[in-house]
């Protein structure tokens, strides 16, 4: 071969001798670049009968620095880089480690299961997401089973409400006072008292009591509970002063004729009442009951020989309030069997009176030596 920028035979036989000259320096001509050096070309393969195998080796980058071009080693040194070239090819170096070559990216090996791809319908946002679990399908398979309740925590069921307390009751027998008389002129408004108000509850009101309770399908107690007195009140009409206090309960007989001078206690077996009169005129009256045939109250003309107010009997241990005594034992004085049972009993002679308040009255204007007088 010349070269044309020196017009000398270099040498170079192609076949990679050199003649028996010594080292031939070139030019350094621009543009020239040995043909090993051009990157991008693989250096040729020396036939030897082996196939190279092509293993996409990418190419260099071409940002790397041109060799030296100061320099050409043609000859042995091109030869020798061929071979280097072939040797690595021929053991499977990486073109990475070569100086300005670009690595390819090694392959990921799979270590584990890919997790699978959203749909493509959901958005891939935390909005997206439900916030709250939909509630599972009740089936037999997959419903948890009750917990069975702790025995230590079992409330034990409350007990049934029991049957309500009866009616406070309001009055009842031995009770004394205005509202019993009220009670008793409610109840003789509508036909269940027959007697003047007195205002002791005994038997007789508490048999007018049960009567109203029957007719009215009230429990029947005898005693005025709040039930049976709001009813009753709620049936009539409030009584007047003479329904409350009328002079007796039956209508005062006419006066015997002793009985029409001076102060005198007319007292009426007919009429079972009591008259205090003075000069003719009545001041007070009042209902009594008398002795029983066995010991029966004495008739006739008296006088007040003696007044005791806290009397107790002698005879028979039993109180006598109010005593205006007339004959021997025989007095008129309070008797609370008379204002509890009525007619039902009877005295030991004595002039019984009901009506406590008449007959305390009676007892503070009566005088000693006042007449007394028992009739028919």
């Amino acid at each position: 071969m010349v070269n044309t920028d020196t017009g000398t035979d270099s040498g170079w036989d192609g076949r990679g001798n050199r003649g028996g000259r010594g080292p031939h320096v070139t030019r350094n001509t621009p543009g020239a670049r040995p043909a090993e050096a051009i990157p991008g070309r693989r250096a040729a393969a020396p036939d030897r009968g082996v196939s190279v195998p092509d293993r996409g080796l990418a190419a260099p980058d071409h940002g790397v620095s041109a060799p030296d071009r100061r320099v050409a080693r043609p000859g042995r040194h091109v030869a020798a880089v061929s071979l280097v070239a072939l040797a690595a090819l021929a053991t499977g170096c990486e073109p990475g480690t070569a100086t300005g070559a670009q690595a390819a990216p090694t392959p990921a090996r799979p270590t584990q299961a890919a997790a699978p791809s959203p749909s493509p319908t959901a958005p891939a946002t935390e909005d997206a997401k439900p916030r709250t679990a939909p509630p599972p399908s009740p089936s037999a398979s997959t419903a948890a089973p009750a917990p069975a309740p702790d025995p230590t925590t079992v409330r034990p069921a409350a007990p049934e409400p029991s049957t309500p307390p009866p009616p406070r009751v309001l009055m009842r027998t031995g009770s004394e006072s205005d509202r019993v008389r009220e009670l008793q002129a409610r109840l003789r408004q509508i036909g269940h008292f027959g007697r003047t108000p007195t205002g002791y509850y005994g038997s007789v009101t508490a048999d007018a009591v049960r009567s109203f309770q029957a007719k009215r399908a009230l429990p029947v107690t005898g005693s005025t509970d709040e039930v049976t007195w709001q009813r009753l009140r709620a049936m009539t009409r409030v009584p007047t002063a003479a329904e409350l206090r009328p002079p007796t309960e039956r209508p005062v007989a006419a006066p015997d004729e002793r009985c029409l001078k001076g102060r005198v206690l007319c007292i009426s077996k007919n009429s079972r009442t009591l008259a205090w009169m003075i000069d003719g005129k009545v001041v007070s009256a009042m209902d009594v009951r008398f002795g029983s045939e066995y010991t029966p109250t004495r008739e006739g003309v008296f006088e007040v020989f003696w007044k005791s107010r806290d009397h107790v009997s002698t005879l028979y241990d039993t109180p006598m309030p109010y005593a205006l005594f007339f004959s021997g034992g025989q007095a008129v004085h309070y008797s609370a069997d008379f204002a509890a049972n009525g007619y039902g009993g009877a005295s030991h002679g004595c002039v019984n009176v009901r009506d406590k308040k008449k007959v305390a009255a009676l007892f503070d204007q009566v005088r000693t030596g006042d007449k007394v007088v028992v009739y028919w």
